[in-house]
């Protein structure tokens, strides 16, 4: 059974999973929580953090992602949450 989108973003929000967002305007790798979304795909994410080529993250907090900037969305196996 294929997953549609829409299911996957709620389950990331019910484990309250990390993730890692790959924005498409800016090329910019965003990991954190979901904490809610609506069905453009608008994500706010909590305890977000920019994570930089060399593996260093920049803490940004909480913030709102609109959906057309998201090409890519999963959860977060290698980064620990601290």
């Amino acid at each position: 059974m294929a997953s549609q989108p829409i299911n996957l973003i709620f389950r990331f929000l019910q484990n309250k999973s990390e993730i890692i967002i790959n924005l498409f305007y800016k090329k910019k790798i965003i990991s954190g929580t979901i904490i809610g979304f609506d069905e453009f795909m608008n994500l706010v994410i909590d305890d977000a953090r920019e994570v930089l080529l060399n593996s260093e993250q920049i803490r940004i907090g909480r913030i709102l992602i609109r959906g057309d900037s998201i090409s890519m969305i999963h959860e977060n196996l290698v980064l620990k949450k601290f």
